[in-house]
């Protein structure tokens, strides 16, 4: 049972990081608000180049064939770096749902796609950009929609248009089967896994730019961060991020369905932990982040404001704080039983 990150993933997550700390992804990230997905579409050209899009796809079908640990490597990088799109839907929840190899290559080849699954994911995010758009009913049946033709809702995230639903659907295949445990689909785990790894990957990015950023504002002749004040908070966020590391990994374990040797892994229980330790951990290093930063955090202009917002937003991404910690807790209420 592999509990951290192989040689490989580390030489993985490195090659990542290269290739997005030299793409520009911010001023895609910019300009995917602003309405022009252009930049944003050569990011995800190169991540597909990487093998990225294609990480949870079958090798017959141009992916890479990779697992949960993959995921949570890749996912955290894209969180760090801020990239905008479905990310999770198109990467790690589509090549659960899908059966078609069309669709499949298209995917891993850098095609765009998002899906809804209500109740905990009722917008297609992004579907006036995705190539591939798909709603998941009630029975578990997916089905393609066209372009949207109504006006984006509003998120705090910029970068991020949710659409309602269209009624204009066609039947792509038939329900796969039923859900797991407390009839979470595996899609929605799938879902809530990669959002646990990016928001902690934005969590750590927010976290390094105010450590940053205390190391060159000064204030009464010395860096701020030299004050025990600034240096407790700074510290709790490094410690709760740490402290949702682990229970990442074990996610990643439990979904991947790696031997457990004994050890009592449920995919459902175990990704709403780390989910929950995640973005909880996350959102503590942005509100330490526009403490720290002062006025400067709250404007526009700033680029800590696309990592805050970003934040805010995954907070209700495939499933809410709320709704992952009573998962938590049914499941510790049923093993005392």
């Amino acid at each position: 049972m592999r509990f951290a990150p192989s040689q490989e993933n580390e030489a993985f997550a490195e090659s990542l990081d290269d290739l997005l700390s030299g793409a520009g992804v911010v001023a895609a990230a910019r300009a995917w608000a602003d309405g022009d997905s252009g930049p944003g579409r050569k990011v995800w050209a190169a991540l597909a180049d990487l093998g990225v899009t294609g990480l949870a796809i079958a090798e017959e079908h141009g992916g890479v064939g990779g697992d949960a640990v993959d995921l949570a490597v890749a996912f955290q990088a894209l969180g760090y770096h801020g990239v905008p799109g479905p990310v999770v839907e198109s990467i790690a929840v589509l090549p659960t749902l899908l059966t078609d190899p069309a669709q499949l290559e298209a995917l891993a080849g850098g095609a765009i796609g998002t899906v809804a699954l209500a109740p905990r994911t009722p917008f297609l995010l992004d579907a006036d950009v995705a190539d591939l758009r798909f709603v998941v009913g009630p029975d578990g049946t997916v089905t393609e929609v066209e372009a949207p033709s109504t006006d984006p809702l509003g998120s705090v995230d910029r970068t991020r248009r949710l659409f309602a639903t269209e009624s204009n659907t066609v039947p792509v295949r038939e329900p796969a089967g039923g859900g797991d445990r407390n009839g979470v689909q595996p899609a929605e785990v799938v879902g809530a896994f990669a959002v646990a790894a990016q928001v902690l990957g934005a969590g750590r990015r927010l976290l390094d730019d105010t450590v940053e950023y205390a190391k060159a504002r000064s204030q009464y002749g010395k860096a701020i961060g030299e004050y025990q004040a600034i240096k407790h908070l700074l510290a709790d966020v490094a410690t709760r991020l740490e402290l949702a590391a682990p229970l990442l990994s074990g996610a990643a374990v439990a979904v991947s369905g790696s031997d457990s040797r004994g050890v009592d892994l449920d995919p459902v229980r175990d990704v709403a932990a780390a989910r929950v330790a995640a973005a909880d951990a996350a959102y503590l290093a942005a509100r330490t982040a526009l403490q720290v930063h002062g006025a400067i955090g709250y404007t526009a202009e700033y680029d800590l404001g696309l990592w805050i917002t970003k934040v805010r937003a995954l907070q209700s991404a495939w499933g809410t704080q709320a709704e992952h910690r009573a998962t938590v807790l049914d499941a510790v209420r049923k093993a005392a039983r």
